[in-house]
């Protein structure tokens, strides 16, 4: 009787082990089942939910462009006019530019003399060069894109532009293009970004006056060559196009705008030669968005090439050059466009809009007190009693290509 109470006892418990087994396989399986269930309607849930990237964003950002910088000794004696003081000041001289400026995230100026420091000397015509302090007025201004391609980039050799690399190298924020220290500087890419706008700056002159750059060292001034009246039979002209090409296209797909700088043109006149609308036509067609022209030292027209905006001259800023009737050589520019950028997916596209110019006047008397003053200012009377003539004249020149180009009205 015991023998069999034994068995029966074992049955009992293993019947009890296998429902056990049984209800812990249904309790674990509910769980996975109901836990897979939860991720796969979560992740479905995630998905559904998951913003689609494709919503309009609009980004913006202004420019403003000055012409050149033309530092005579008249002009940096007048920034040290304390005989006791060491160093120079300029700032007083763009104190209206200034108030301009500062409205702007970017701004672009022409440095048309060489800061090669004080210590190899100051000069003046033919051969200039100009102190630092040049540079620092213009950036406490608030420019931060320049220039240094231009005639006189070579006019106190190689020392000065070393000099002149190191001082720009320095100053956070600034980027300047044509003129570099090593190859590996010159064939480098340049990109900043102001707004989540992306943006370079090329930039070129026609010549060195004919100083010659050092066999071996043409990264010291970018020099596109012109020898003759014909751009379409200057074969040297139309080869260097090639050079100018390969510098876009290293630089053209990786950001939103692209800007050229062009040293071109004939001094004191007001036409665009044959050699800058080939050229404004050239640098259009490769994708530039923006051509900014300097050294006739007078202004030229303002025009639209497609999209591509084009200033042929934005004459000088500031300059001891004497004047005339006409004041041609003391009247620049000072040109903006407001550079919008769209973004819905994964494309993207650039419009420039809002363009407007303003003449500016630089007043001087007795070589001294150079002040660099914008027509439209209430103060413009102060420093020429002629402006209203002046503005209409210089006004027509603006247009003479575009009559839809706006130039800023006199001050009330």
């Amino acid at each position: 009787m015991k023998k069999r109470r034994r068995v029966k006892r074992k049955l009992k418990i293993g019947r009890i082990l296998i429902l056990l087994f049984i209800l812990l396989l249904i309790i674990f399986g509910t769980y996975f089942i109901v836990k897979g269930l939860s991720n796969k309607n979560s992740n479905i849930e995630n998905n559904t939910n998951k913003p689609v990237d494709d919503e309009e964003k609009q980004y913006e950002v202004n420019l403003v462009m000055v012409g050149d910088n033309l530092i005579h000794s008249s002009i940096y004696k007048d920034a040290n006019k304390n005989a006791n003081y060491d160093g120079y000041d300029f700032k007083p001289m763009y104190t209206y530019i200034k108030e301009i400026v500062q409205n702007y995230e970017l701004a672009y100026y022409n440095q048309e003399t060489i800061l090669g420091g004080e210590e190899i000397g100051l000069s003046d015509y033919p051969t200039f060069n100009s102190p630092y302090e040049v540079g620092d007025a213009m950036i406490d201004a608030g420019f931060n894109l320049v220039s240094l391609a231009t005639n006189h980039t070579m006019d106190r050799g190689e020392k000065a532009i070393i000099n002149s690399c190191n001082y720009w190298k320095s100053k956070e924020g600034v980027m300047t293009a044509g003129s570099y220290c090593s190859e590996e500087d010159r064939n480098s890419v340049q990109i900043m970004e102001k707004n989540n706008i992306s943006y370079s700056l090329l930039s070129y002159t026609y010549g060195t006056n004919g100083i010659a750059v050092p066999s071996g060292k043409e990264y010291l001034v970018n020099v596109w060559p012109t020898n003759g009246n014909n751009p379409e039979t200057d074969n040297e002209y139309q080869e260097y196009k090639k050079t100018v090409s390969e510098d876009i296209a290293r630089v053209r797909d990786k950001v939103d705008v692209l800007i050229v700088a062009m040293h071109w043109g004939v001094e004191y006149t007001h036409t665009p030669t044959a050699y800058q609308e080939d050229m404004a036509q050239f640098l259009a067609d490769e994708g530039v968005d923006i051509v900014i022209g300097s050294h006739p030292h007078v202004v030229m027209p303002v025009t639209w090439i497609d999209d591509t905006l084009v200033i042929y001259s934005l004459g000088n800023l500031i300059s001891a050059q004497e004047t005339d009737l006409d004041y041609a050589k003391m009247v620049g520019l000072l040109s903006s466009v407001k550079i919008t950028k769209t973004v819905k997916g994964e494309e993207s596209s650039i419009k420039l809009s809002d363009v407007n110019n303003e003449l500016l006047f630089t007043s001087y008397s007795g070589w001294r007190n150079f002040k660099v003053v914008p027509f439209s200012s209430p103060d413009i009377g102060n420093y020429i009693s002629d402006y209203e003539r002046l503005y209409n004249k210089y006004s027509e020149v603006i247009k003479e290509m575009d009559s839809t180009i706006p130039v800023a009205a006199l001050s009330n």
